[in-house]
This record gives structure tokens, sequence and C-alpha cells, in this order.
């Protein structure tokens, strides 16, 4: 099969089009793909695969792999991806057009880059944040110092060390972190772990390690569930600035630069429970190919 290998702010993945045939074995050979494909060793490297297909709600479905074969809701980096092989591949009449995944419609928006750039940026309304304890989900409705039902703050014993935790869905399950050193320091590949199947979180967890430089400005590195650290989380930079605002840590009146180990996403929140997170960021081609399956 051809494939195109993308990436958003060094988060790559590889991508398959399917809008006009399936793909081979169904959900099984996806996911089979995806452990095979993903491994940096034995196939072509990657944090996982992303087939695009035909929407039904959307103008577009994603369908999105971890590398060790896991479904994942949603990725931020890889939906801006798409949004590029959209547009260059002259399926998008426009700069605008919708992208299901798993039942959740974003709208992307083409910002910077005409068709066949090799990096184009796009902005993606990535929907309302989800901050209620149960929908995210996490095991407890601890308050932490939230509101009623929300997971602020929260005190979390995890490797025998406490930590205080901000859990925020943008469709996944995130736990942002907010530590007092930039995280280039830190063990997030010693930690990362522990937090993802810690009992807290029964369908695991993402976890952000993130330091506040200043009011529009933060630092983060991840552990994403079912792949490991990451260069770049879309979703994850989402929930770690949805969290600085819940914690009074940034400013919702502009956008937030957020610095991640792959470059640099801008994110956007009013502070309102109900209203969307924006992000903006590029998205790059590596290479194209054909694989055996």
């Amino acid at each position: 099969m051809k494939f195109t290998k993308m990436h958003g702010c060094g988060n790559d993945y590889i991508y398959f089009d399917c809008t006009k045939s399936d793909f081979p074995g169904g959900s099984e050979g996806e996911k089979q793909a995806a452990i095979k494909l993903s491994d940096r060793h034995f196939g072509v490297g990657g944090d996982g695969i992303i087939i695009i297909k035909k929407g039904h709600s959307a103008d577009f479905e994603m369908v999105m792999y971890n590398a060790d074969g896991s479904r994942s809701q949603m990725c931020g980096n890889g939906i801006r991806c798409v949004g590029k092989y959209l547009y260059d591949a002259g399926y998008t009449a426009g700069r605008e057009f919708t992208v299901e995944s798993m039942g959740a419609v974003k709208k992307l928006t083409v910002q910077k880059g005409e068709r066949g750039d090799k990096e184009t940026w796009l902005s993606v309304d990535m929907g309302a944040p989800i901050l209620q304890a149960e929908k995210i989900p996490v095991a407890s409705p601890s308050t932490g110092s939230g509101t009623a039902g929300r997971v602020v703050m929260h005190p979390l014993i995890v490797g025998g060390k406490e930590y205080k935790i901000t859990c925020v869905s943008m469709g996944n399950p995130h736990a942002v972190v907010f530590i007092d050193k930039k995280p280039a320091e830190f063990d997030v590949c010693g930690v990362g772990p522990l937090f993802e199947n810690n009992a807290f979180f029964p369908e695991r967890t993402n976890t952000e390690f993130a330091y506040v430089e200043d009011r529009h400005t933060i630092w983060m590195r991840v552990w994403e569930r079912g792949t490991g650290e990451t260069l770049a989380c879309g979703t994850g930079t989402c929930a770690t600035v949805v969290a600085g605002i819940l914690n009074n840590l940034v400013d919702s009146d502009s956008p937030v630069t957020v610095h991640l180990v792959g470059g640099d996403l801008k994110i956007e929140w009013s502070g309102r429970e109900e209203d969307s997170v924006f992000m903006t960021g590029p998205a790059e081609n590596v290479f194209t190919g054909d694989v055996e399956l």
C-alpha cells in the first residue's frame, strides 16, 4: 500500500488514503499494521498510523491507532496533518472543511501555505474541553481546588511521590502536572508510565509535565498512552493551556504559546467551559512510499 509519512511538531504518523478503498483486513488489519509499521527499527517508524476515509458526519474521517495498536479518539497534530493531506490532494474545494474521529467532528482551516508546500499551518476548532471527572474519565470525582465535579490540583501519589494533577479531556484523557523547572530536566520516561497505568485513570491517561514561564508561555513534555514520550501532542497542549487557565497560571485573553520538544503550538481558550479550544500549528510532509502489509 502507498503511504505518506507526516509530522506535526515532530509527532509523526504513517498516513493511508482509504477514501477510495478499504484498508486490508478491516479493523484487525489496521491494528496489526500500526504495531508493525510504527516500529522505528523494523517498520516505517512513527507514533502510530492514521487512516483517512470518507466521512459520515463530516467531510472526512480520521481513524487513528497508537504504536501499540490501541485506538485513540483524537490527535491534534495528526488531524492537522490529515488536513494538509486532504488540502494538498485537492480533496477540498476551499481552505475550510471538517474531519471526524470516533464521532467527534472538528473544523479545520488552512491558515498558511499553498497546495504542495512542504509545510502548511492549520487551525483546528478542537471543541470545548471536558472537565467533569466521570466524563474524562477518572476514577474519583474528587474536586481538588476546583468547581464540584472537576479534578483541579488534585493530590495523587505516583511512584511514592505526591503530584498535583488537573484533568481535562479533549476527546482523550489528560492529566496535567505543573512543575517548577523546565521539563527538559524532568524524568518523563520514568514517571510517565506510572501515570499512564495508575488505577485513578480507568482508560489510562496521557500526562503532560508543564512549566509556566509567564502568562503567555508554557514549556511542556508529554507521555502518551499507548506510545510513550512523543515530541508533541496537540490535544495535550490544549489540555495544558486549559489547565493553566483553570489554575490562573496563564491568561485567557490572548493565545498561549506552548514550547514542545518538536516545535511550538498556539492555543486559545476563553476560560468558559462551553467555549471551544483553538489550536494552530504546522503540518509537514516527510516522505511517501510503498509498504507490504
